[in-house]
C-alpha cells in the first residue's frame, strides 16, 4: 500500500494553531571554543537562515571575536583561526543583531541545547533578555519521524547526505543552510501523522499514547529512594534497565508527555511489570544498573543494542616487539586502552607509529631475522629487524621509548603531531591536519584512561565516605569494583571507635574480589570509571587504603585534544 502523505505546505494539512506553511522559522547554528559556556567556551561565529513556507527571506552570518584564543584543534576542525576573527565585532555587538534578525520567528537548530545554551549563557553575561520564541529541535524531530533502520544516527552530516545538496563543514551559515534543508524534509514526512501547525510539532516530539498512560500504576508501589528500576514483559524478560535517585518519580516520567523517546513507547506498551532493587547511593544504583545491563541484555536499552566492542593496543613481549590490537589483556606485555572502538584502536596505533620507528609488520621474528626489508624500512618509518639493520640495542632503545609514551607521557608524540598539524594548517591542508588531530587524541585519551583504570584496579582495597545530606555515605572497592555500599547514621560517625567497628563490620558483608590482570580492573570498566569520577568529588574521604592519581601522565594533554563536541551534533 502507497501512503499518499500530505505536503506541509498544503493549506488543507492544518487545522488549528499556527499552520507551519505560514510560521516564520529562523534555523541557527554555532561555531564556539569549546563544548560547554560554563566551561570557559565562547561564540566564534553565528550564522542564522530565516525562512517561510520553504522560501529563505534572509541569511545572517558573521565571525565574532571569542576574547580568547582559539584552541589549534577546533582551528583545524572548522577552519576558523585567531587571525579571521582577530577584528571581528565582539558578542556584544552581534548578539542585538540577532536578536533583530530574529525577532518573532521560531527558533530551530540542530541539537538546540547546544546552540541555544551559548546564546543564553550569553544574554545573561550581558544582561540582556532572552527571546521568548518557540523552539524546534531538528534532531528530536528526527528521531520521532525518522526510524533507525533507514538511519544509523541523527547526526546533522548523515541527514544532509540524504535530504541536502548543502554538506555540512563546521561553518555555522553553511551548517544553518543544511539544517534547512533537513528542517523541511522532516516537515514533509509529519503529514503520514496529520501534523501541520508548530503547536503540534511541539505535542508530536513529546507525544504519550493513552495506552501508555493506563500503565502508571506500575509505579505506584516503588519507593522515594535512590535505586535501580527493571521493566518486564509477561514472559519476565527484562525489557529495560534504569536508574535513578528517587525511583517513584523517575519511572512516573515514563507515562507523561516528558518522555519523548518513541522506543520508550514501544517498550511501555510491552511491560507487565516494574521490579526495583534499593540502594544506598546513587553511586551503588549506577554500578547495579551497568552489571544488569551487562548481564541480561535488554533489548530497548542502546548499551545492549549496540554494544561497545573494546579494543586495546599491546606492545607484545617477544624478542622484537611490535603493537597488535587485542580483545583483552595478557600477562607478560604492555597495554593501552580500552578503546570503545577498533577505529579508535588503529587511530592511536597510527599515531604511535608516525612518531616511532617501531616493526609494523606482524609476523614472529627469530632472535636473528634473516628476511628483507619491507617498504616501511625503506621509506624510514622502520629500523627493520628483518634484515638485521637493526642491533638488538638499538630496537629496544625504540621500543623503551614506546613504553614509556603509552604507560607515562605521550610527550613525544604530543609534540610531534602539533609540530606536523601547524605546518598542515599554514598549508591549508586542514583535512590531513584533522586527521593528524584524531589519531594523536585517540592515543592520548587511550593512555590517559589505562592510567586511570591502574591507579584504582592495582588497589587491594579502597574505603571512601561522601556526607550527603544525613548521612555518609560509604562504598568499599576493590581492585576497582565496587565491594560494598552502605550509608552510616550520624551517631555512628560522632567518635573513632565507633566509626571503625562500624566500618570492620561493614567489610565483613563485602564482597571478595581477586586481583585482575592490569590494567583491567575486576570489574567492568565503566564501574572503575564511575568510581573514579566519585573519588574525585569534592566532598569524599579516604577512610582506609590508598589511591593516587598517576603523574606524569597523559591528562596534561588533554585539553589540547577535547574529544567533546565543539558545534552541533552534525
Amino acid at each position: 500500500m502507497v501512503l499518499n502523505q500530505t505536503s506541509f505546505d498544503d493549506p488543507s494539512f492544518a487545522w488549528g494553531g499556527q499552520p507551519l506553511h505560514e510560521a516564520t522559522f529562523c534555523v541557527v547554528d554555532l561555531e564556539t571554543t569549546g563544548g560547554s559556556p560554563t566551561k570557559g567556551a565562547t561564540i566564534t561565529e553565528i550564522g542564522a537562515v530565516k525562512v517561510r513556507g520553504g522560501e529563505i527571506i534572509g541569511e545572517f552570518a558573521t565571525l565574532v571575536n571569542p576574547g580568547q584564543q582559539i584552541p589549534a584543534f577546533i582551528s583545524v576542525l572548522t577552519g576558523i583561526t585567531d587571525q579571521m576573527v582577530a577584528e571581528a565585532p565582539l558578542i556584544d555587538a552581534v548578539l542585538p543583531q540577532f536578536f533583530e534578525f530574529s525577532h518573532d520567528t521560531i527558533f530551530v537548530a540542530h541539537n538546540a541545547g547546544f546552540d541555544l545554551g551559548f546564546l543564553k549563557h550569553a544574554a545573561r553575561e550581558l544582561q540582556l533578555p532572552f527571546p521568548a520564541n518557540e523552539v524546534i529541535d531538528t534532531v528530536k524531530l528526527a528521531r520521532r519521524v525518522l526510524s533507525r533502520d533507514e538511519f544509523p544516527n541523527m547526526k546533522l552530516s548523515t541527514l544532509s547526505a540524504r535530504f541536502s545538496s548543502v554538506q555540512p563543514d563546521h561553518r555555522a551559515l553553511t551548517d544553518a543552510r543544511a539544517t534547512v534543508d533537513v528542517l523541511h524534509a522532516l516537515f514533509e514526512r509529519l503529514g503520514a501523522w496529520n501534523v501541520g501547525t508548530v503547536e503540534e510539532v511541539t505535542e508530536f516530539t513529546a507525544k504519550v499514547s493513552p495506552a501508555q498512560r493506563k500503565k502508571r500504576h506500575l509505579a505506584d508501589d516503588l519507593p522515594d529512594a535512590p535505586g535501580v528500576y527493571l521493566f518486564r514483559d509477561a514472559r519476565d524478560e527484562v525489557l529495560y534497565v534504569g536508574t535513578s535517585k528517587s525511583l517513584r518519580k523517575r519511572v512516573r516520567t515514563y507515562f507523561t508527555k516528558s518522555e519523548t523517546r518513541s522506543r520508550m513507547g514501544e517498550m511501555i506498551m510491552l511491560a507487565e511489570r516494574i521490579d526495583h532493587i534499593t540502594c544506598s547511593s546513587a553511586l551503588e544504583a549506577a554500578i547495579r544498573e551497568l552489571r544488569l545491563i551487562d548481564r541480561h541484555r535488554p533489548p530497548y536499552n542502546r548499551r545492549s543494542k549496540f554494544p561497545e566492542r573494546k579494543s586495546w593496543l599491546r606492545l607484545t613481549d617477544e624478542p622484537w616487539p611490535r603493537l597488535s590490537l587485542v580483545r583483552t589483556v595478557s600477562t607478560g606485555a604492555t597495554h593501552v586502552g580500552p578503546f570503545n572502538s577498533r577505529r579508535k584502536a588503529e587511530a592511536a596505533m597510527a599515531a604511535i607509529h608516525s612518531t616511532f620507528r617501531l616493526r609494523q609488520c606482524t609476523q614472529r621474528l627469530p632472535v636473528s631475522p634473516s628476511g628483507t626489508a619491507c617498504i616501511q624500512a625503506e621509506i624510514g618509518n622502520c629500523l627493520s629487524p628483518c634484515d638485521g639493520s637493526s642491533s638488538p640495542g638499538e630496537y629496544q632503545i625504540e621500543t623503551d621509548r614506546v613504553r614509556l609514551a603509552i604507560t607515562i607521557d605521550p610527550l613525544e608524540v604530543v609534540e610531534a603531531a602539533e609540530s606536523l598539524m601547524e605546518q598542515l594548517a599554514a598549508a591549508q591542508d586542514y583535512e590531513e591536519a584533522s586527521i593528524q588531530r584524531d589519531r594523536t587524541a585517540a592515543l592520548v585519551h587511550g593512555v590517559r584512561r589505562t592510567q586511570r583504570l591502574v591507579s584504582l584496579a592495582q588497589e587491594a582495597e579502597v574505603v571512601a565516605a561522601a556526607w550527603q545530606e544525613d548521612c555518609w555515605q560509604v562504598h568499599v572497592i576493590r581492585y576497582g569494583r565496587l565491594a560494598a555500599a552502605a550509608s552510616m547514621p550520624v551517631s555512628t560517625a560522632t567518635n573513632r571507635t565507633g566509626v571503625d567497628q562500624w566500618i570492620d563490620a561493614l567489610l565483613l558483608t563485602a564482597e571478595s574480589v581477586g586481583a585482575p590482570t592490569l590494567p583491567m580492573p575486576s570489574a567492568l570498566v565503566e564501574e572503575t570509571e564511575l568510581l573514579l569520577k566519585w573519588l574525585e568529588s569534592e566532598n569524599v574521604r579516604l577512610i582506609r587504603g590508598r589511591w593516587v592519581a598517576p603523574w606524569p601522565s597523559a591528562g596534561r594533554h588533554s585539553e589540547r585534544f577535547e574529544v567533546e563536541p565543539v558545534s552541533t551534533v552534525g
